[in-house]
Order: structure tokens, then C-alpha cells, then sequence
């Protein structure tokens, strides 16, 4: 499929779908990362960092990984397919609209990603698109994450 330029708001609002395209490749977090997390962001809660706790007392049967780290594999975590935008030279991170955290992630556990275009239009700045992104732990019917985000292309 040929790129779309982002200026194009016809050609992008062709591209919107109800329907998520595929997932992307498998990414594992581990204990490891979640206590990088949890040092880097002082949010140091049990039922993240102590294993042992974690197994004993969570209803989850062990440590889950913060809905923020989760969250923040949005930025790198690449989807099976988005539409290809050309032209721009800048993405602005513009905000959120919607952010849910519907499941846990173990950790231990595999997660990826899917997307899909839910809207563009013009803007004085350059174009804003709506994106919705879902974070699966890999084999889940239901989604941990859900984000529908807002990004201003220039």
C-alpha cells in the first residue's frame, strides 16, 4: 500500500477503521523490568516488586506489571500494520482521550499490540489523528490496555 501524506485528510480519512489490524511481534516483561519501573518511577507498590508477597497475597496469583509500564509500550512496541503516513516531519504527542486498564499483565508474561485509525483532520498546526491502540497479554480475549490517543503531525 502506498504511504499517505499527512496533509492528505480525503486520502486519511479513508484509512479509518472500526476494525484493528493485526498484532505486532511479542515483546516479554520481565521481573527485571518491572523493578527498573518501579525504581525509576518510585512506585515501588508490593504487589509490583515483591514476588514472594505477591504469590501469598494477590488476588492475581503473583507480581503484575504497573498499567503505566504497559501503557508505555505504546511508544516502541510495533503493531502488525498501520497505515504508512509520509510528508510529515514532526509527531507531537497531543493527548489522550480514552484510557482504560481492563486486565492485568503477570509478569512474566508476552504482550503485544494492535492499532487502528479512528480519525484525522486539519488542524492550523497540521493534522491530528486519532489513534486507538490495544495491549493483549499474548492469548487474552480481552485487551489489558486500551488507549485512544491523539498525535498532531506537521
Amino acid at each position: 500500500m502506498a504511504a499517505t501524506r499527512f496533509d492528505d485528510i480525503e486520502g486519511l480519512q479513508k484509512l479509518i477503521s472500526e476494525q484493528f489490524g493485526p498484532f505486532g511481534p511479542k515483546l516479554k516483561i520481565t521481573q527485571a523490568m518491572v523493578n527498573q519501573f518501579a525504581e525509576l518511577t518510585r512506585d515501588r507498590q508490593w504487589i509490583h516488586v515483591d514476588v514472594e508477597r505477591a504469590r501469598r497475597e494477590s488476588p492475581f496469583g503473583g507480581p503484575i506489571v504497573h498499567g503505566f509500564f504497559v501503557l508505555s509500550l505504546i511508544a516502541g512496541l510495533p503493531s502488525g500494520s498501520f497505515p504508512e503516513i509520509s510528508g510529515a516531519t514532526m509527531s507531537v504527542n497531543y493527548g489522550a482521550d480514552k484510557l482504560r486498564f481492563i486486565a492485568p499483565v503477570p509478569c512474566e508474561s508476552e504482550v503485544h499490540i494492535r492499532h487502528r485509525l479512528a480519525g484525522a483532520e486539519k488542524k492550523p498546526a497540521g493534522t491530528l489523528l486519532t489513534h486507538e491502540s490495544e495491549i493483549h497479554v499474548v492469548g487474552a480475549a480481552k485487551p489489558s490496555v486500551v488507549y485512544r490517543h491523539l498525535h498532531l503531525l506537521a
